[in-house]
C-alpha cells in the first residue's frame, strides 16, 4: 500500500473507505454520492473518473467510477486493492438480460463471471480460471435484496470484451448454459480481487434484454437503478 498518487487516481489511502462502490458511469458515481452519502467529498476526478467518500448510516463509504470494460476496471480496481488499502469493491452497473426469466430492472447478483476476455492470460494458468464473487458479500447482498423486497436473481453472468459483436449468434451458447445477463467488467474485478486476496461482488440492474429487444434509455440507467445502489450501500454499512 502507498500514499502516493497514481497516473489514474489523485488521492491517498486516507481518502478511501475500506469498501468502494464502483459504477461504470462517472455520472452514476456522482448521483449515488449526492443522493445517498452524508457529507460526500470529491476525492478523485482524474480523466473525469469521479470518486467520492462520505458516510452511509454512519459508516465511511467510497463510490468511484470504473469506466467501461475490463481494461478500465482492471486498472482502477488493481490500484484500489494494491495501492490504497481498499478491501471490498462492489460493482453497481447495468447488464443486458439474456435468460428468459430475466426482466427489465431486475437485479442480477453475479455469483460467477464467464468471459471471452484474455485478461486471465497474465496469470499463466494451465487452464481457465473461474472468476467468482466473494461469498460473504454475495450472501449479504441477497439478504438485503430480500429485506428490501427487490426482484433479484443470483447466478452466472458474462463479462464480454465486445459490445457490438460481429457474430449475431454470439450470445446463443451463453444463453443455453443459463447465463443470466451480459456486462463488461465483473470478471476482471473478480480476478483482481482473487490475486490481491481481497473481496469483490458485481450487482447489476437489467437495462435491456438482448434477445427480446427491450431496453431502457440512458437517463433511466443513470439515475433510476436505485435498488442495486441501496443493496450495495447496505452491504457496505454492514461490514463496519
Amino acid at each position: 500500500m502507498t500514499n502516493q498518487h497514481t497516473p489514474h487516481i489523485k488521492a491517498t489511502s486516507a481518502d478511501f473507505a475500506k469498501t468502494v462502490l464502483m459504477p461504470g458511469d462517472p455520472l452514476r458515481s456522482k448521483f449515488i454520492a449526492e443522493t445517498f452519502l452524508e457529507n460526500p467529498r470529491l476525492i478523485n476526478n482524474v480523466r473525469g473518473i469521479q470518486g467520492y467518500t462520505g458516510t452511509y448510516k454512519g459508516v465511511p463509504v467510497t463510490v468511484m467510477a470504473s469506466g467501461m470494460g475490463m481494461p478500465s476496471i482492471g486498472i482502477y480496481s488493481y490500484e484500489l486493492y494494491n495501492f490504497f488499502g481498499v478491501e471490498n469493491i462492489i460493482r453497481v452497473g447495468s447488464a443486458g438480460g439474456l435468460a428468459d426469466s430475466v426482466q427489465l430492472r431486475d437485479v442480477i447478483i453475479g455469483m460467477g463471471a464467464c468471459t471471452n476476455s484474455a485478461y486471465q492470460n497474465q496469470y499463466n494458468f494451465n487452464g481457465n480460471f473461474a472468476p467468482i464473487a466473494d461469498f460473504e458479500l454475495l450472501y449479504r447482498a441477497v439478504e438485503e435484496a430480500k429485506s428490501l423486497g427487490v426482484r433479484y436473481q443470483v447466478g452466472n453472468i458474462l463479462s464480454s470484451d465486445v459490445f457490438y459483436h460481429a457474430d449475431p449468434n454470439f450470445n446463443n451458447a451463453w444463453y443455453r448454459m443459463g447465463v443470466l445477463g451480459v456486462e463488461m467488467e465483473a470478471a476482471a474485478l473478480y480476478m483482481n480481487a482473487a490475486a490481491a486476496g481481497k473481496r469483490a461482488l458485481a450487482i447489476c440492474t437489467v437495462s435491456d434484454h438482448i434477445l427480446r429487444g427491450e431496453s431502457l434509455d440512458a437517463d433511466a440507467r443513470q439515475t433510476t437503478f436505485t435498488d442495486m445502489m441501496k443493496i450495495a450501500l447496505n452491504v457496505a454499512a454492514s461490514l463496519s
